[in-house]
C-alpha cells in the first residue's frame, strides 16, 4: 500500500509536470504555428497512453460487462461470471447509465472473452475519437489543435482509459462540422446519436438552434427525429422500455457528490450551483440568440454545478472552447484541467 502511495504521488507530479508543458506549449502556439506539425503531435501525445495498461479507471471493464448482459437496464455486472471480476466495484450492482446508442455500439465486444482485448478496443476507440473531434473542432488551426490534442489529462483518461465521452464528443463534433457544411439533416441525425450515447448534449441544441435562427442557417429536424425514433424502437424491441431505466443511475449519481465537486469542496448546497448555471444558461440562451452559439462556454460552466465531477469531463469544454475560439470558456476549461489532475489517482 505504501508502495502504492509513493507510485501516485509520482504519476501525479509527473502529470503535473506534462500539464506544465503543455501550458508552455499552448503560449508557443499562439503566437505562429503550422497546423500539420501541431496535429502530428496530438496524435503521439494521444495515442502513447495506448503502450500502457488501463490507467485510473475501471470504466472500460465496466462497458465490456455491460455489453454482455442481455439488458443491461435491468441487469447489473454483477450477473455475469466472465467479466464481473474485472468491472468498477461501484457499478457491480447498478444497471446502466448509458444510452442506447452506446449500448448497441458497444455490443460487438461482447463476443470477446478477453477483458485486454476489451479494454484495448475501448482505448483504441476513445484515442480515435478524440483525435477526430481535435481534428474536427480545431478547423485547421494550430492552436485549437494544440489546445485539444496535446491536453496530457485527456491523453491518460482517454487513450488510458476508454471513456466513452470521446465518442460523444466525436459525433458532437461532427455534427457541428456538418451544420458548417449545410448538410443540416446529417447533421441531425449525428446530433441524434450524440444524445443517445450520453444525455449531456441536448443542452446544447437549443443554442445551436438560436444560433442558426439568428444567422439565417437553415436547420432540418427531421433527420434528428427519424434517428431517435429508430434507435428508440430497436432498444425497445430488444429490451422493451428498459432502457428508460438509465434515468435512474443518473439520478443516483445527481444525488451523490464526488471529493473534487465544488458543492462537496465548499459545503453549499448542490441546488445553489444548479440555480445559478440556470440564470448562467438563460444569459447563453439570449447570446445565441444574438448570433453566438458559446457551446464551450455551456459547458465549462455546467462542469462546476456538477456535484459529480469527473476528470474526464473536461474533454466536454475542451473541445468546443477550441471550436468555438472562446478565450473565456478556454481559460476556465484549462483552469479545470489544473483542478483536476490529481482525482482518481490513488495518492
Amino acid at each position: 500500500m505504501h508502495g502504492n502511495d509513493a507510485l501516485g504521488r509520482l504519476f501525479v507530479v509527473l502529470l503535473a509536470a506534462a500539464f506544465a508543458a503543455y501550458a508552455i506549449g499552448l503560449l508557443l502556439v499562439r503566437r505562429g504555428g503550422r497546423f500539420g506539425a501541431v496535429f502530428a503531435l496530438a496524435c503521439a501525445i494521444q495515442l502513447a497512453p495506448l503502450a500502457a495498461p488501463v490507467l485510473v479507471s475501471t470504466d472500460a471493464w465496466t462497458y465490456w460487462s455491460y455489453a454482455r448482459l442481455h439488458d443491461p437496464y435491468r441487469q447489473t455486472p454483477s450477473e455475469d461470471t466472465v467479466s464481473a471480476a474485472h468491472a468498477g466495484a461501484a457499478y457491480l450492482h447498478e444497471t446502466s447509465a448509458y444510452g442506447p446508442a452506446f449500448t448497441l455500439a458497444s455490443k460487438p465486444v461482447a463476443l470477446t472473452t478477453s477483458p485486454d482485448v476489451a479494454a484495448w478496443t475501448f482505448k483504441i476507440t476513445a484515442a480515435l475519437c478524440v483525435l477526430l473531434a481535435t481534428w474536427l473542432a480545431a478547423r485547421r488551426r494550430a492552436f485549437a489543435a494544440a489546445l485539444v490534442g496535446w491536453n496530457p489529462l485527456v491523453a491518460v483518461h482517454f487513450a488510458g482509459g476508454g471513456h466513452n465521452d470521446a465518442l460523444m464528443v466525436a459525433l458532437v463534433a461532427v455534427a457541428l462540422a456538418l451544420g458548417d457544411r449545410a448538410r443540416p439533416r446529417w447533421a441531425g441525425v449525428v446530433w441524434s446519436f450524440a444524445v443517445l450515447v450520453k444525455w449531456v448534449p441536448i443542452l446544447l441544441l437549443p443554442l445551436r438552434a438560436l444560433e442558426a435562427r439568428s444567422k439565417g442557417r437553415r436547420v432540418d429536424h427531421v433527420g434528428f427525429a427519424v434517428t431517435t425514433v429508430a434507435v428508440l424502437v430497436l432498444a425497445t424491441v430488444l429490451w422493451r422500455f428498459h432502457w428508460v431505466h438509465a434515468i435512474g443511475p443518473l439520478a443516483r449519481d445527481a444525488a451523490r457528490e464526488t471529493s473534487y465537486a465544488l458543492p462537496h469542496r465548499t459545503g453549499l448546497p448542490w441546488w445553489l450551483f444548479a440555480a445559478a448555471y440556470a440564470v448562467a444558461y438563460c444569459w447563453l440562451l439570449r447570446e445565441a440568440a444574438r448570433g453566438r452559439a458559446r457551446l464551450g462556454l455551456a459547458f465549462a460552466l455546467l462542469l462546476p454545478a456538477l456535484p459529480y465531477l469527473i476528470a474526464w469531463y473536461v474533454l466536454w469544454p475542451l473541445t468546443l472552447s477550441a471550436y468555438d475560439e472562446d478565450d473565456t470558456a478556454t481559460v476556465l476549461t484549462l483552469v479545470l484541467c489544473a483542478y483536476l489532475l490529481p482525482q482518481r489517482i490513488p495518492v
